[in-house]
C-alpha cells in the first residue's frame, strides 16, 4: 500500500511507508555552512579585506552576485523531492550580516517563499554569524536570543567565536526550539582545540536540558557546523545524542548521522578524508512516534554530482567558491543537511 504525503496543504505527494494507507503531513528542516559569504565592503573592526574587491581574492560584485545565484539555486532544491515548498526552516553559518541573507533571499528562485531572517551579529573575528532563515507560511517566531560563547586559548587570551542561535516558535502551529551552531574550528589541531567544542556541546545540552524541564514533549533540533564528528567526545558524550532511537530517554538527544558517517558518507573532506560536521540533531519528543504532533522521518545529505570539484587539489571534495585566494566559482566546501519531520493527518 501507499501512504499519501503531503505537506500542510496536502498537495499529494506520494511514498511507500508502511503497510496501509495513511495520510501525513510533512516538514522539512536544513542545515547549510554557505562558506564565507560576505559582501563586498570593508567593515571596520572585522577581517574581512580579503572579500572586498581590493583584497587578494579580488571578490567584486561579479562574484558575490554568481555566489548568491549558486546558493540560492541548491537551497531552492533542498526537500523539494517530497514537499514542494522546500525547507521550511534553513539555518546558516559563515555569514558576514543580515544585508547578505536579505539578497541571498531575494534570489529569484527563492523570492517566491518570502523567507524571513532571524540574525545578531557574534564576536567572530572575522564578521561571521549564524543565522535562521524561515518560511512564514510554515513557521511563527515567538522568540530568539543569542547564547553566548565564551572561550579562552591555553594561554587565557579570549578567544572570540560564533554565539549560539536559539529561536522558538511554532511550526504549522506546534511549539519547536531550533539552536543554530558554528562551533570553534579545528584550526591548531583537533585535540588542543577539543575543549572548545566541548564547552559549545555543553552549552547547547544545557539549553536543550532547561527546555526539556519546563516541557517533557518540547521539540528541539541542534543543527550547525560542529566541526567535529557523530563519534566525536563533544557529540557523543556531551551531548550525548543516541545512535539509535530505541536508546533514548526522556530529554536524550538522538544524533540521525552516525550510520552515514560510518559508511563513509560526509559533508566536507579534508586530506582525502570525509567528515560529517554538519548534523541536525533532535530531542525525544521529536522522534517519538507515540506522542502527538511531528516526528522525525529522515536524514539527507545534498551532494549531487554538480556540487563536487571534478579536478585539481579539491576533485572530489564539495565545490567550493575558492581555492586559497584562487576563484573556482562553485558552491560551498559544506554540503547541505535536511531532515524530514512527519505527521499523521486523522479523520477525512
Amino acid at each position: 500500500m501507499r501512504a499519501a504525503i503531503s505537506i500542510f496543504l496536502f498537495f499529494g505527494v506520494t511514498i511507500s511507508l508502511f503497510a496501509q494507507e495513511k495520510s501525513y503531513k510533512i516538514g522539512c528542516i536544513g542545515f547549510y555552512n554557505v562558506e564565507n559569504l560576505f559582501d563586498t565592503l570593508d567593515t571596520p573592526n572585522v577581517s574581512d579585506t580579503e572579500f572586498t574587491p581590493n583584497g587578494p581574492k579580488g571578490y567584486g560584485t561579479a562574484i558575490y552576485t554568481e555566489k548568491l545565484s549558486h546558493l540560492s539555486e541548491v537551497i531552492s532544491r533542498l526537500g523539494t523531492e517530497l514537499t514542494p515548498d522546500g525547507v521550511a526552516l534553513l539555518g546558516v553559518s559563515e555569514v558576514e550580516n543580515r544585508k547578505v541573507l536579505e539578497d541571498l533571499a531575494a534570489q529569484e528562485s527563492l523570492k517566491d517563499r518570502n523567507y524571513q531572517i532571524v540574525h545578531y551579529d557574534s564576536p567572530d573575528g572575522r564578521g561571521i554569524d549564524v543565522a535562521l532563515l524561515y518560511n512564514p507560511k510554515y513557521f511563527e517566531v515567538l522568540d530568539s536570543k543569542q547564547i553566548p560563547m565564551p572561550s579562552y586559548e591555553s594561554n587565557g587570551v579570549m578567544r572570540y567565536t560564533r554565539d549560539i542561535l536559539l529561536v522558538s516558535g511554532l511550526f504549522d502551529g506546534e511549539p519547536l526550539h531550533v539552536l543554530v551552531n558554528h562551533w570553534p574550528s579545528r584550526s591548531g589541531g583537533e585535540k588542543a582545540t577539543q575543549h572548545l567544542r566541548e564547552m559549545a556541546a555543553l552549552l547547547c545540552k544545557n539549553a536543550v536540558d532547561s527546555l526539556c524541564n519546563a516541557d517533557p514533549n518540547a521539540k528541539v533540533l541542534i543543527m550547525g557546523d560542529l566541526n567535529d564528528d557523530p563519534t566525536s567526545s563533544s557529540v557523543k558524550q556531551i551531548l550525548r545524542a543516541k545512535r539509535k532511537t530505541r536508546d533514548m530517554r526522556e530529554c536524550d538527544l538522538y544524533n540521525p548521522w552516525w550510520d552515514l558517517y560510518k559508511k563513509g558518507i560526509g559533508t566536507l573532506a579534508y586530506r582525502d578524508t570525509w567528515n560529517l560536521f554538519d548534523q541536525i540533531i533532535l530531542s525525544k519528543g521529536a522522534t517519538d512516534k507515540t506522542r502527538e504532533g511531528y516526528y522525525y522521518y529522515q536524514a539527507r545529505v545534498y551532494n549531487k554530482p554538480h556540487m563536487v570539484q571534478k579536478s585539481g587539489n579539491f576533485k572530489g571534495y564539495p565545490y567550493r567558491t575558492f581555492g586559497g585566494d584562487t576563484y573556482l566559482g562553485g558552491y560551498s566546501d559544506h554540503f547541505p543537511v535536511y531532515v524530514f519531520l512527519l505527521k499523521e493527518v486523522t479523520g477525512d
